[in-house]
């Protein structure tokens, strides 16, 4: 287990709100060092190859470039925790166990941005998450630091905790930006990003509460520190929110790249008593399944697209021989059916026609007219809605119908 837990569950951050004890732990040298070079924490960041943590997986430094290289007389900087689909419960964790390295690392980024105000926009489901941020946002304004930011920045650095709408499509970037101008979260068509043109039209930087908690550690050990840690090409350490049919699910830090195999069968402990590994749905429900052909795979983003799938917010629900694929399918189209915001009418619904559909194959009353629709759906279907939402949607559901052709009554494909 001498992998584990090495930087964001490390014990020793796991401090709660007491910034006293963050501090005595060694919390505050990042952002000390990016006050002294504040110029370099970009490149910090790109050096160390730092990703967007969120589910896309994107360079965090282009991000913080282009905010920071745009025009704007307020700029923004939103910490996103709005954390709600299934199977994904890692930033829960860092806000409650481990607030201040979140806190730490977005005052390191509205640094970089000269950003005046910093907003740490949380679900308010997660209670006791939103309760700590709001105790440990409190202590750092009744901290030195504001004055030490101010100084450097020549301004000073408005502070906020805000609950979100608590919908699952409200921690979209472009939601996220409706949202904190009081409206309901409609996403918005891209571009322009929110970088470019985010809240009240100003330049605005979003980043995930996992890609923010990262920050700090980078800039007070080093890029070259932050990508060692990492297997093979890939740099740094990902939460990986292990649930499903295993012996033991939990939350696990482990370096990126490490593979599917050890997670689930060395600190997951493999499969319940008498189970067999069948299927792994990777990143949360909405991306291609993966499964035993792939256990070798390295749960890295670039490794998980070559195998078509995406490693998402890094969520693995794992399958066992004998459980229904349908009905896990169904379960998660229910969710988005549900999720969906109803701006766009081919995903409000799509996602109800691909939902009722599924329900009736999980429950044997399907016709062949059915599975026809429900293939015909997934063809037209993607790229009709201004979010990933219905996209993600179709994805899990092409993919079942795919990789389990049997279980919908399909006929199997024989290699020519």
């Amino acid at each position: 287990m001498e992998k584990l837990n090495q930087v964001l569950l490390n014990p020793a951050v796991q401090v709660g709100p007491d910034l006293a004890a963050w501090l005595q732990a060694g919390g505050g040298l990042g952002l000390q060092a990016a006050l002294t070079a504040p110029t370099a924490i970009i490149r910090c960041i790109a050096d160390a190859d730092l990703r967007g943590m969120g589910g896309a997986g994107f360079p965090a430094w282009r991000k913080w470039e282009a905010t920071a290289n745009a025009v704007g007389d307020c700029k923004y900087v939103v910490c996103n925790g709005n954390e709600d689909e299934p199977g994904t419960f890692k930033d829960r964790t860092l806000l409650s166990a481990s607030p201040h390295q979140v806190i730490e690392g977005a005052l390191i980024a509205a640094l970089a941005m000269r950003a005046r105000c910093l907003i740490f926009y949380l679900n308010p489901h997660q209670g006791s998450s939103l309760h700590t941020m709001q105790q440990a946002v409190s202590q750092w304004q009744d901290s030195p630091w504001p004055e030490k930011l101010a100084a450097v920045m020549g301004h000073a650095l408005e502070i906020k905790v805000v609950a979100s709408s608590g919908r699952y499509i409200g921690g979209e970037e472009t939601a996220v930006v409706a949202s904190l101008e009081a409206g309901f979260p409609f996403p918005r068509k891209k571009p322009p990003f929110p970088a470019e043109q985010g809240i009240n039209n100003q330049p605005t930087l979003i980043n995930n509460v996992e890609t923010l908690a990262n920050v700090s550690h980078i800039l007070r050990h080093g890029a070259g520190w932050y990508r060692a840690l990492g297997v093979g090409k890939a740099c740094g350490t990902k939460l990986y929110s292990l649930s499903g049919d295993v012996l033991r699910p939990g939350l696990y830090e482990l370096p990126m790249g490490s593979s599917l195999q050890e997670l689930v069968f060395h600190y997951g402990g493999g499969m319940l008593q008498g189970k067999a590994f069948k299927a792994v749905f990777t990143g949360g429900p909405s991306n291609t399944l993966l499964t035993a052909r792939d256990l070798d795979v390295a749960l890295d983003f670039d490794s998980v697209w070559l195998r078509h799938s995406r490693l998402g917010t890094g969520a693995m629900i794992v399958i066992s021989e004998g459980s229904s694929i349908i009905r896990k399918v169904a379960e998660y189209i229910d969710f988005f059916a549900k999720g969906s915001c109803g701006q766009c009418p081919s995903c409000k619904c799509g996602t109800f026609q691909l939902a009722r559909l599924l329900d009736r194959v999980d429950g044997g009353r399907h016709s062949p007219a059915d599975l026809d629709a429900l293939q015909h759906l997934c063809q037209i279907l993607p790229g009709s809605g201004r979010c990933g939402l219905i996209d993600g949607a179709v994805t899990v559901v092409k993919s079942s119908l795919h990789t389990f052709p049997e279980e919908y009554g399909l006929l199997v494909q024989q290699p020519v």
